[in-house]
């Protein structure tokens, strides 16, 4: 369909104002939100992760990519609630103690919500009890862990034994990443999955819950 098209490449531009207006033009013709969601704005902000990955578009293009879907979403979310139309599943996502980066945080949690999870982004400098707490409360699918500095990194283990001691480590699958990050330390942690990018991350997170 035409329009959904046009909401999936006004996105990937970042037009904010025209993915709004696109999105209320979809639901006033009666198109069922669901999808608008996944043909229009999902669409549209898988194909901006893909060339991310791609070094096609970078860091920018991706913020206003996102900016333009959560104005989308917020005008869908009604509707979406009426449908009965749920996220794909729950993700957790912090920076770990002692680190205050947030920017590679920040994107994959973008890239998770273009994928079509319910992210809950518990911010930086995150120390493991509050991350145990987070997983028996909030019951999620996927958590991410990230770390951007090698004094930093070994704190994710820190939580993967954290949640063994409390009972949930198999409740949850554990992903790991950051600059210092490698898929050898994410093995030797006992981590679920390590991702070397944002686009990457929300994939494999996607393939966890499908």
């Amino acid at each position: 369909m035409e329009l959904l098209v046009n909401i999936s490449e006004s996105l990937q531009k970042g037009k904010a104002k025209e993915v709004t207006a696109l999105v209320q033009e979809a639901i006033d013709n009666g198109v069922p939100a669901q999808d608008i969601l996944d043909k229009g704005l999902l669409d549209g902000m898988g194909k901006i992760g893909v060339r991310f990955k791609n070094n096609e578009v970078f860091v920018p293009e991706v913020l206003v990519a996102a900016r333009a879907l959560n104005k989308g979403t917020e005008l869908l979310k009604a509707k979406l609630l009426e449908e009965g139309v749920k996220p794909i599943g729950k993700a957790v996502i912090c920076t770990v103690k002692g680190d205050l980066h947030d920017i590679g945080k920040n994107l994959v949690k973008m890239m998770l919500e273009g994928a079509g999870f319910e992210v809950v982004d518990l911010g930086v400098d995150i120390d493991e009890n509050k991350i145990v707490e987070s997983v028996k409360e909030l019951q999620p699918q996927v958590l991410l862990l990230s770390a951007l500095l090698t004094t930093t990194m070994d704190q994710q283990r820190v939580v993967i034994d954290a949640l063994k001691d409390a009972g949930v480590r198999d409740t949850v699958k554990v992903m790991v990443g950051g600059a210092p990050v490698t898929q050898t330390f994410s093995d030797q942690i006992g981590a679920d999955a390590y991702s070397p990018d944002a686009a990457s991350a929300a994939e494999v997170a996607r393939a966890f819950v499908a």
